[in-house]
């Protein structure tokens, strides 16, 4: 059964278990469409491990053999079946890293796929909780730690552990005796391995707190730098991101200062047993225990067999960093949307979609139920737009406007309550059915890095640069395309920021009507839009709101006069309805808010 992740996904400091045997089959699972690919891969590591003991098995043939007998030919013979096991043992070697550095890449694109699916459908709920920075680090810094753990680090792992096993029985076949004197050093060198695993864990977890530390501050900086530079805190953020950068200096300086004592820690217990190795196996020859070549092929078994050793000690960070990366990917990808599309029966809008929409005794809530109770954005609100009325919904800030649309929408599901399109409850209609009957026009614009072609059509095929000429045209924003360079091919640069805000608002308005859809929804989407560019969108949307249903959320009451419905919105609640003179008539909250504006509006001429 799929968990889900309470609250946002701040897992960064968290290093979790060194291997994780559930994680673990999880993670293998994604090698399956792969297994074919595997099998070599393994082979290729088994059979370059069983290289290694080759070497000095030639070596102590002619030491024992060839040089007593003064048999040059067969002198010659080793040497070149040395050099040859040499060759092979590269070959082995390349091929390995080419097959396992395929398969972890193949794994990692898989991986990344599966994510962003993921992301996309997760409901924007989740959104509000999590920041994108940290969503990024599991696309990219997990996802590429996974990466090296498949790649690399359960590769090296385990042709590690067979290398070991390999050389160790190498040893104990061709002199017990002299095996377990050069292996006496291993608790010792098992002591080292264990306090540097403890530090250097301590030290890792330090380097990825303070490493997303700055990441998340450099996002925001870079990210907000204009107020950064309005305000002159370019000096105070550079010292700021100073002290954070030192701190991961002195984490990271800290790391290597364990792996710089490690490592000549283990070379010296190396050292160790090969003296221990001459002086034991030259009392050995003397007495005639055993001869000089397995001595001279003990020293190098001596040296195979510490190396994966230490190679272990450093893949130990390696395979946390692993784990802990894919709890925090597990976690995201187990995290349920709140809003899904129905299960088992599924109902479909009329064909065509007349635009009925209803609101019945809706209550909703952002925020999760406290202790003492949550806190109601929207209280009881039921109310009916018949197919092609165009309705205004006005209200003071947080009145609870810009809810509305998200929930008829579907960005949002309500606690309590149903809202209905044509009399089919939305819940049980597929999202993507119900979000291409809506076009809808946001105050906060965004365009993609694209050219303008796309950011109207967004890649749906049906929407040839013809249509989407045209949709531009109706909206006027045919003489924004016309001055740029390259027309409806001109790329906009991350969120259009090459265009005005009102510029941009015209080619939103152009997208939504390029997708003809028979509910069209404005929230304040002529907010920053000048008069003579807001007349050309009224003119356009009069027009093309013959016969379609519309909701206008808007604050200047000057733009949605001309709507046949007009309701109020207050904490929440329904305080009023009806057309723009009758709530002038009745001297209520709509006239109190329209002589407030017109008075500001007054008081600025």
């Amino acid at each position: 059964m799929a968990t889900e992740v309470a609250g946002p996904i701040q897992e960064e400091e968290a290093l979790g278990k060194a291997y994780d045997g559930v994680l673990m089959r999880r993670l293998l699972r994604y090698l399956e469409p792969y297994r074919w690919q595997v099998v070599p891969a393994v082979a290729l590591l088994v059979s370059l491990a069983g290289m290694q003991i080759v070497g000095p098995w030639l070596v102590q043939l002619a030491l024992d053999e060839a040089v007593p007998a003064a048999d040059g030919r067969l002198v010659a013979l080793l040497a070149i079946a040395y050099m040859a096991s040499a060759i092979v043992a590269f070959g082995l070697e390349y091929g390995q890293m080419l097959v396992t550095t395929w398969l972890g890449q193949s794994v990692m694109r898989d991986l990344r796929r599966e994510i962003f699916g993921h992301l996309q459908r997760l409901d924007l709920g989740f959104y509000d909780r999590n920041p994108v920075g940290r969503l990024m680090t599991r696309i990219t810094s997990d996802v590429e730690t996974l990466n090296n753990l498949f790649s690399s680090g359960v590769v090296a792992i385990f042709g590690d552990l067979v290398t070991l096993l390999f050389v160790v029985s190498a040893m104990l076949v061709m002199d017990w005796r002299l095996a377990l004197v050069t292996l006496s050093v291993l608790p010792f060198v098992a002591w080292a391995a264990i306090v540097f695993r403890t530090r250097i864990r301590v030290a890792y977890r330090d380097i990825r707190i303070r490493m997303a530390r700055i990441n998340a501050f450099l996002h925001e900086r870079i990210t907000g730098i204009r107020v950064v530079q309005l305000f002159n805190r370019e000096k105070p953020d550079a010292r700021r991101l100073e002290k954070i950068n030192d701190d991961y200096l002195e984490a990271h300086l800290r790391s290597i200062t364990y792996y710089a004592l490690f490592f000549p820690i283990v070379e010296l217990f190396t050292a160790i047993a090969l003296a221990l190795i001459i002086s034991y196996g030259g009392l050995s020859i003397l007495g005639g225990t055993t001869t000089v070549g397995v001595v001279a092929a003990f020293l190098l078994y001596a040296r195979r067999f510490f190396r994966p050793i230490q190679d272990l000690s450093d893949k130990y960070n390696l395979l946390q960093a692993a784990m802990a990366s894919s709890e925090r990917i597990f976690g995201l990808l187990d995290r349920e949307p709140r809003v899904r599309d129905p299960r088992g029966s599924r109902r479909r809008l009329p064909d065509p979609v007349r635009g009925e929409i209803e609101f019945r005794n809706v209550w909703f809530s952002y925020a999760r139920e406290k202790d003492t109770g949550p806190e109601w954005v929207l209280k009881d609100l039921s109310f009916r737009v018949a197919p092609g009325e165009k309705l205004a919904i006005v209200g003071h800030t947080g009145a609870g406007k810009t809810t509305v649309i998200s929930l008829l929408m579907r960005f949002y599901d309500p606690q309590r309550g149903e809202i209905l399109l044509d009399g089919v409850p939305i819940r049980s209609v597929p999202q993507r059915e119900l979000r291409g009957a809506i076009g809808l026009v946001l105050q906060d614009i965004f365009l993609f890095s694209e050219d303008v072609a796309y950011n109207i059509g967004l890649g749906n095929p049906a929407i040839t640069p013809e249509r989407a000429r045209e949709a531009a045209h109706e909206v006027g924003a045919a003489r924004v395309i016309e001055r740029l360079p390259d027309g409806l091919g001109q790329p906009l640069g991350e969120r259009g920021r090459s265009l005005s805000v009102g510029e941009r608002q015209l080619l939103s308005f152009a997208r939504a009507l390029a997708f003809d859809p028979r509910v069209l929804v404005l929230d304040e989407a002529t907010s920053s839009v000048d008069s003579e560019l807001e007349a050309q969108i009224e003119e356009a949307t009069t027009r093309l709101m013959a016969g379609r249903t519309s909701l206008v959320i808007a604050h200047r009451l000057s733009t949605i006069q001309g709507a046949d419905r007009i309701m109020v919105l207050h904490q929440g609640e329904l305080a009023e309805e009806g057309s723009h003179g009758e709530l002038l008539e009745k001297g209520g909250l709509y006239a109190r808010l329209h002589e407030l504006q017109f008075a500001a509006a007054g008081a600025g001429v």
